[in-house]
């Protein structure tokens, strides 16, 4: 059932909530369809609208979802978004998305990268509290929308991953391997599923200089927790 919000006479719907099946209803825009259960969610904050079919010989109507902020981005399944860990557990990290592709959210999604999800092998060896922390910002894909009003994401390629995260002393740590970041401070490693970066120039982000004193690297391409990027011109060492 649908759980509604009455606003002006308008029925409302958040993100992750049940609109019918799809053996009685068409997904429409602002919809998505689990192709697990062919159960229909709103895939964000807005108003409901059930669109009569025309003379066809499919008859089942469909349902949209216009969106409550215009123009705000929404993750999809296949969007490749950037979130922020928010929680690492044994076998799952929640992270609060921030962009979809080039644009940032204005509503609030919840994303879940589950164990089984980080990397493409060695499934069974993935230890959660070595691949991502609280606070890391990873870039990662959206699978599917979740039963929880949240997103199923994914870090299992080689460009998905962690991209910025801080060290115990308080700076933004370096990639130095696929598993390893390296305070610039101290030179103490710390483990992560590290992602690949020369991704980040392809984004139109306010850009500022600021140099990281390192014997491994002058200036790194980093996306920070303040959603900053950071000018680089040295090549990341993998």
């Amino acid at each position: 059932m649908v759980m509604e919000l009455e606003e002006e006479g308008e029925k409302l719907v958040t993100p992750g909530e049940v609109l019918g099946k799809s053996s009685s209803l068409i997904a429409g825009k602002g919809t998505y369809l689990a192709p697990h259960n062919h159960i229909i969610y709103a895939s964000l904050t807005g108003r409901l609208t059930t669109i009569t079919p025309p003379d066809s010989k499919d008859q089942r109507p469909t349902v949209e979802v216009t969106g409550h902020k215009a123009y705000g981005a929404v993750p999809e399944p296949g969007s490749v978004v950037i979130a922020r860990v928010t929680k690492v557990m044994a076998r799952m990290a929640s992270a609060d998305i921030m962009c979809v592709g080039a644009k940032s959210v204005r509503e609030k999604f919840t994303g879940i990268i589950r164990q089984q999800d980080v990397r493409a092998t060695e499934i069974d060896k993935v230890d959660m509290h070595f691949s991502f922390r609280p606070g890391d910002i990873v870039r990662a894909l959206v699978l599917s929308l979740g039963d929880a009003r949240a997103y199923y994401l994914s870090t299992a390629k080689n460009e998905l991953g962690v991209v910025s995260a801080e060290s115990i002393a308080g700076a933004i740590m370096i990639p130095i391997s696929w598993t390893e970041m390296q305070c610039p401070l101290t030179g103490q490693t710390e483990q992560r599923k590290v992602a690949k970066v020369e991704w980040l120039a392809e984004f139109n982000f306010s850009v500022i200089v600021l140099p990281i004193v390192s014997d491994v690297v002058a200036d790194a391409l980093v996306w920070i927790p303040h959603g900053t990027c950071i000018s680089c011109s040295k090549t990341m060492l993998y």
